[in-house]
């Protein structure tokens, strides 16, 4: 499929996705956000897929909204159309059945940090910026920061990085637990896909599982997790790749795991 503002493939068992409008340092515009969209419907549909990465194009991940081609004396509805495309696509990196990696090369501004942040997995690379500037120029934030970020770096620290606005490098975000790895500049993006490989390498059944389950344990009473838990064990229990995994390991090598 032919895209305009975003580049994707599929390589090695890892989809890939660049943000592809480096001349405006990959603000996002409605195109965009439809176009990421569809990536991600392809990316779920395909067996060959067993990870998702989502980088920037040029020197940026993404720095927002692109604020210069908002169209002037649009309608309320066009406008909370607009922005509710990116609660939809941030809600589908939570949601999708397999792992997303938000790989912040460069800047990762508003509406670009809520894209890693709704993801499984940020890396950035040691110099990339990631901040959420929104409540500093009179706007608000989306793509269920309010709900994700307390749960990844403690309510404190939450409201430090939304009402002060401040960006933070890739080793203060790896820190404080808003990030997984800093990476260095140099080589980023294949220590990135390295990463990406690692996990790609696992069960896609046990993955999707653990996903769904650790997105959203919040939610559920200790007994439900249990419950949750067995059911799933079960259901693995079940498949190849569980024997796989049984052989492998009796064997001493690596499994090899084919999503059967």
């Amino acid at each position: 499929m032919a895209f305009e503002t975003i580049i994707y493939g599929v390589q090695d068992g890892i989809a890939e996705v660049r943000l592809n409008r480096p001349h405006r340092l990959n603000a996002v515009v409605q195109q965009l956000y439809d176009e990421l969209g569809e990536a991600l419907s392809l990316a779920e549909a395909d067996r060959d897929a067993r990870v998702l990465v989502i980088t920037g194009e040029g020197r940026a991940f993404c720095v927002g909204a692109d604020l210069k081609e908002h169209k002037a004396g649009r309608t309320a509805f066009e406008r909370r159309e607009y922005l509710r495309g990116e609660q939809v696509v941030c809600k589908r990196l939570l949601t999708l059945g397999k792992p997303v990696i938000a790989a912040v090369n460069g800047f990762a501004l508003g509406a670009g940090a809520e894209i890693a942040i709704a993801s499984d997995f940020v890396v950035m690379a040691a110099s990339a910026k990631i901040g959420l500037p929104e409540i500093s120029i009179g706007n608000f934030l989306g793509g269920g920061i309010t709900y994700l970020l307390p749960r990844l770096v403690g309510l404190a620290k939450a409201r430090e990085l939304v009402f002060l606005g401040e960006q933070i490098d890739g080793h203060e975000a790896a820190r404080i637990g808003l990030a997984n790895r800093a990476f260095p500049d140099d080589g980023f993006l294949q220590c990135a896909r390295e990463f990406a490989q690692k996990i790609a390498s696992k069960a896609p059944f046990s993955m999707r599982l653990a996903k769904e389950q650790l997105n959203f344990a919040g939610e559920r009473t200790f007994d439900a997790a249990l419950t949750a838990e067995l059911e799933g064990m079960m259901f693995c229990s079940t498949t190849k790749d569980w024997r796989e995994g049984i052989d492998s390991f009796a064997e001493k090598r690596s499994p090899v795991f084919k999503g059967e």
